[in-house]
């Protein structure tokens, strides 16, 4: 893994990553443009340890997880540099947690500069140092941090110049068996489609053991398709597919938020 980093963080400097916005126009989205991504003040404080590279801990105990986003292992140095000892807000569209009792929300500073992105999330996806995660429950939002994670990618910055986090191929399922546990983006053709006891196949290949398959299981059905993403409309589309790798007789990927599944560009282009 190369020294992305370093890099972005000492060359940008703390007030050049919260507070320049992304160069590029976003792609054309699929449909019309959604609201902007507005999340109420739901407490702050002051970052007093950073134990990994997506979580704060705040000076009153209270440990947050930066909500939207995924981080490499390097991660972590980054963040500390960006929040420790600063004051910052929590934003969330209503109360969340994980499973370990964190607090899923957007971090802010407390005091930004001005024309400051909206969050640290947006920064760092902004500047190619996170990738836009799973789990959001705000269309406005996923779609703004996707956008600017589109404009990364295509200038290389950060972490999309390193090979171990280029897209990934969906037919090649030897490679993607080999992430098994890991979070990628992997994009690739719809070949075949299904429905079986409540879940929807997507098949990357017609081998669909030696290629990537996306299931959907029908109660994310409804959210996928309102955000313009109808399952059972996809097939000979060229998708980007984010998410954890399993191994189910074959690499797979269990979409349940519609910010996992995206048209490629090329399909954007076309009008698709």
């Amino acid at each position: 893994m190369g020294g992305w980093v370093g890099i972005g963080i000492v060359g940008l400097g703390l007030l050049g990553l919260v507070s320049a916005p992304a160069a590029a126009a976003p792609a054309r989205p699929v449909a019309a443009s959604p609201p902007a991504c507005r999340l109420e003040v739901a407490g702050s404080g002051r970052v007093v340890a950073v134990p990994d590279g997506r979580s704060v801990t705040l000076d009153d105990g209270r440990e947050v997880r930066l909500a939207g986003i995924e981080v490499p292992p390097a991660a972590r140095a980054a963040l500390e540099e960006l929040l420790l000892g600063q004051a910052v807000e929590l934003r969330q569209r209503q109360p969340a947690s994980d499973r370990y009792g964190r607090i899923l929300a957007f971090v802010s500073l407390a005091s930004p500069a001005e024309n400051a992105e909206p969050s640290i999330a947006h920064a760092l996806i902004g500047r190619g140092l996170a990738r836009v995660g799973t789990g959001l429950d705000d269309p406005a939002c996923s779609a703004e941090l996707l956008s600017r994670e589109r404009v990364a990618r295509a200038q290389r910055l950060g972490l999309w110049g390193e090979p171990d986090y280029a897209i990934m191929n969906a037919e090649d399922g030897a490679g993607l068996l080999g992430q098994e546990g890991r979070f990628a983006v992997v994009e690739g053709k719809v070949a075949s489609l299904r429905e079986s006891g409540g879940t929807i196949y997507m098949n990357f290949g017609r081998r669909w053991s030696q290629a990537l398959t996306v299931t959907i299981h029908k109660r994310q059905e409804r959210s996928i398709a309102a955000a313009g993403l109808q399952p059972d409309r996809l097939a000979n589309l060229r998708l980007r597919v984010r998410g954890y790798i399993e191994e189910r007789t074959g690499p797979r990927i269990e979409a349940t938020r519609p910010e996992q599944i995206e048209l490629a560009e090329r399909e954007l282009a076309r009008g698709k």
